[in-house]
């Protein structure tokens, strides 16, 4: 976090489609995956294919997307669906002699990559360096995610957002804008495997963090500017994409333009900022936060007529057990104090993630003194549903505010992040409720950054 002024905007801007540095990897945190395939397909219509796991792994998701399309497409745009005429590529990077796929001059070009190649109508990707890090971090549902994208930007090709369309009107179709279509069109994919439809493929509830934690690999390196030509988004926006497309589906995805879609990711503004990479050290951080929450909830009571006092900001050298197991932050609704762990635990997710997962932790249990203020029960599922939501609330408040304190670029990747690994910000306030699993705890949250208390039940 930093004190400076950050805005939610919807973004029109002069950004060109680049399709052949689709889907690298950046380092981000592993979460375990299991298989998702009942069977495999075999990859003899793979071109370049060794015919191991890997592409049999890609042959069998390829082709329940392509199933999926078949139907989806005729519904949506009211025309049959083409499958790729140029074919599809599997490429092992680390063979010299490696023939290279459309879209590349050589092999090495495709390192750490996939990507489709719109003038050719064909898919690409890297079967020694890129596939097998997915499987191996995040399970056969990365591996599936990333290949859905790719194939969302062959729907793109159909739908008429072509390089040449792109080149004449480069403020429609900014990279950010399709890149979130392609993750939005792999989300109602998902979800289409989800309801049971998809012949090989299964893909859990219990999957989609992997799903997700995948996703947060491919953002862009914090601090990249929404302008940027090669913009592909940040975690949160790319988070949000994949779970509309979940949530509504192929028409709401093909319906995104730069009038109607608001992205988050921003660039540095300050040098001081950018050498801290966004992140307030742990006892500033505790400094500045705690009494901007207090200034935050307190507005929310009083506008609901209730009456605010300040929790008593509480640090303990072991994790607090005033009430349940909260995690390393937690509320105490007897003493109306908020406790938290300086020694270990909370320092430690701190440092690990960066200093707004410590804000997240922090906003949702003082939105726990916010409820218990307006006579909100603070058990159960839905209790420990709206503190969650009322701390992505303040999120946008400080995101949105024009000077003051302020989010940093990465702070939202760091919220996804922390509410994907932990329950801790989504418990009640005895412990013993909490949402699960990551992918709802993060759809609750960002209901509360784009849409405020609204979202939240609260007015």
């Amino acid at each position: 976090m930093r004190r400076a002024s950050a805005r939610l905007v919807l973004l029109a801007t002069t950004l060109l489609l680049v399709t052949t540095a689709c889907t690298q990897l950046v380092p981000g945190r592993p979460t375990a995956g299991e298989s998702v395939t009942r069977g495999t397909v075999d990859p003899s219509f793979i071109r370049g294919t060794d015919g191991g796991p890997i592409d049999q792994l890609a042959a069998t998701a390829l082709t329940d997307i392509d199933a999926f399309w078949e139907e989806a497409f005729p519904q949506t745009f009211a025309k049959q669906w083409k499958p790729l005429e140029g074919g599809i590529y599997s490429v092992d990077t680390t063979d010299s002699s490696a023939k290279p796929p459309p879209c590349t001059e050589k092999a090495s070009d495709v390192e750490g990559n996939a990507f489709y190649c719109p003038s050719a109508d064909a898919i690409a990707w890297d079967r020694a360096a890129l596939l097998p890090v997915l499987k191996d971090s995040y399970g056969d549902a990365a591996v599936v995610i990333v290949l859905a994208h790719e194939m969302g930007h062959a729907v793109q090709n159909r739908m008429g957002i072509t390089p040449e369309a792109e080149r004449r009107q480069p403020q429609r179709f900014p990279t950010i804008l399709t890149e979130a279509m392609a993750d939005c069109f792999a989300g109602a994919f998902v979800k289409w495997v989800n309801d049971g439809k998809s012949e090989h493929l299964d893909i859990g509830s219990d999957t989609l963090d992997s799903a997700l934690g995948a996703l947060i690999t491919f953002r862009d390196p914090v601090g990249t500017s929404a302008n940027d030509q090669s913009a592909h988004g940040n975690a949160f926006d790319r988070v949000s994409a994949f779970q509309d497309g979940y949530q509504q589906g192929v028409k709401f995805c093909a319906a995104m333009t730069v009038e109607n879609r608001a992205f988050t990711q921003e660039a540095f503004t300050t040098a001081d900022d950018r050498e801290r990479g966004g992140n307030l050290p742990f006892d500033e951080m505790l400094e500045f936060i705690t009494p901007d929450l207090n200034d935050y909830y307190e507005s929310l009571s009083t506008q609901a007529g209730k009456t605010w006092a300040d929790p008593k900001a509480t640090p303990t050298e072991e994790e607090p057990d005033c009430s349940g197991d909260q995690g390393p932050v937690a509320y105490c609704p007897a003493d109306k104090a908020v406790e938290f762990e300086v020694k270990a635990d909370l320092p430690e997710l701190h440092a690990e993630i960066g200093d707004y997962a410590t804000g997240v932790l922090l906003a949702s249990r003082y939105a726990l003194a916010a409820m218990q203020a307006m006579g909100v029960e603070l058990e159960g599922e839905e209790a420990a549903t709206t503190a969650l939501c009322l701390a992505g609330a303040y999120t946008r408040e400080v995101f949105v505010r024009q000077k003051g304190f302020g989010l940093s670029p990465g702070d939202l990747d760091e919220a996804v992040r922390v509410l994907l690994a932990y329950d801790y910000a989504a418990r009640d306030a005895t412990g013993s409720a909490a949402l699960d699993p990551g992918f709802k705890r993060v759809d609750v949250f960002r209901g509360g950054v784009m849409e405020g208390t609204k979202a939240c039940g609260l007015a």
